[in-house]
């Protein structure tokens, strides 16, 4: 089984993502970027941040430690969200950057995700090149070789110049109310939504390292719906762990999530193509048609979403779950660079959040997430596959069925939209139960 997911390396802390594990990685991590000329031969350097996590701590120093004793400088930026990385890497001409994170998981799991140079995610070949040299023998550097470890002080404040330098107007007058999962964008979300202007109120902002996404953030949107409508916010902003989303409500409580928020983006900005995904609601793309903006899809993961737009020359792509790429302004996702624009359009149009919304009416959605099964054999039950075919002849042209293994979770997600909220959730709940029969 393959180490790394769509979104690097996760497990549970401490017992699949050791510190031995971490250490190793870090080395193998430099040696196989340093052989591809994606690091610099004389004295590299490594960005290495984190979310809020406890684990985090111990991940940290062995990461730290294998980077540094491949004869790499490390510069510790502590805890900020995981796009923060990809742009400090980008700015300060870094030879690699490591977030240490595991999103949107629970408290208990962590993960390690790597940036080349330049920012961007490292593809598939490089991340397989780095597994297979996991534990091989090598030469250590020694003396003058050896890599230094620094602490970057000022590295959150140059993350929020950043995000405030995407803004053409000011925020004045919009109140939100920001949820930030007591994760990587506790400190950061508060103090750059407020010095953009905006009147902010901040929920799950006091991480203690065991608290991220309890309850709370992009997965959990209870609270922030209670709290926008309590203190009569105009919008509310639910961050996940490692903040590289942004979903939204507006005043009475109504999710909108990525794809309300692309599109309000793409009809404000005019671009010619959007780029999403398989799980892309239909209500999207037929805004989309619409508005005579044309619509590629890729395959689920905000990866797949930049390669299509970094091949094709596209400036706007994301996901529903609230992964906004806007090349204009970062080559990754980007939760507060997400809420910043979309407050920005508010701001600009004098609009409510609600009535931008009313670009797309969403087709009727239903996803079930099907857990502890042997999602590997998804792809090759037969009894599914006839079942998939059968219930899509019935929906026709007016829904779609997706069932796709998790890349990060041992789940099976089944996700079907239909035009009425009944006949989705009695497919979906039907495929649930034999995907449940057939692959546990």
């Amino acid at each position: 089984m393959a180490l790394f997911g769509t979104d690097g390396v996760r497990g549970i802390a401490n017992r699949d993502l050791t510190a031995e594990l971490a250490l190793d990685l870090a080395v193998a991590a430099a040696h196989v970027l340093g052989e591809v000329g994606a690091i610099s031969k004389n004295r590299p350097k490594a960005i290495v941040g984190q979310d809020s996590r406890a684990s985090g701590e111990f991940l940290e120093a062995a990461i730290v430690a294998g980077l540094a004793s491949a004869g790499v400088d490390v510069y510790k930026v502590g805890v900020l969200p995981t796009p923060a990385i990809a742009h400090l890497v980008a700015s300060t001409g870094a030879d690699l950057g490591v977030m240490i994170s595991a999103s949107h998981n629970p408290m208990p799991d962590n993960g390690i995700k790597f940036f080349a140079k330049g920012g961007g995610k490292l593809d598939d070949a490089l991340e397989a090149a780095i597994e297979a040299r996991l534990n091989e023998p090598w030469d250590r550097p020694i003396g003058r070789d050896v890599g230094r470890v620094i602490v970057d002080e000022s590295a959150s404040e140059r993350y929020i110049y950043h995000l405030l330098s995407s803004l053409s107007i000011n925020l004045d007058g919009i109140k939100v109310v920001v949820d930030c999962a007591n994760g990587a964008s506790s400190e950061v979300a508060p103090e750059v939504y407020a010095r953009a202007g905006a009147q902010v109120i901040a929920i799950s902002n006091q991480p203690n390292g065991l608290n991220i996404n309890d309850n709370c953030g992009s997965t959990h949107i209870e609270n922030l719906i209670a709290q926008v409508k309590a203190n009569g916010a105009d919008i509310g902003i639910a961050h996940d762990g490692d903040a590289d989303r942004a979903l939204a409500v507006d005043a009475a409580g109504n999710l909108v999530d990525g794809d309300f928020i692309l599109a309000i983006l793409a009809k404000e900005w005019k671009v010619p193509t959007v780029v999403g995904t398989v799980m892309t609601n239909l209500g999207f793309i037929k805004a989309m048609s619409d508005s005579g903006i044309s619509f590629e899809k890729t395959p689920v993961g905000d990866r797949y979403v930049l390669e299509n737009m970094l091949a094709n020359g596209h400036k706007l792509g994301g996901e529903q779950s609230g992964h906004i790429i806007m090349r204009d302004f970062a080559n990754t996702g980007d939760g507060l660079l997400t809420a910043l624009q979309l407050m920005s359009v508010m701001a600009k149009t004098k609009k409510s959040l609600a009535e931008l919304a009313k670009i797309m009416v969403r087709f009727p959605q239903v996803l079930i997430n099907v857990n502890d099964v042997d999602k590997s054999k998804l792809q090759t039950s037969k009894a599914i596959a006839s079942a998939i075919g059968e219930l899509e002849a019935k929906l026709g042209s007016t829904g779609r069925i997706l069932l796709r293994a998790s890349g990060t979770e041992p789940l099976v997600r089944v996700m079907v939209e239909a035009e009425s909220q009944s006949v989705a959730e009695e497919i979906a709940q039907k495929l649930a139960s034999l995907v449940r029969l057939e692959l546990s």
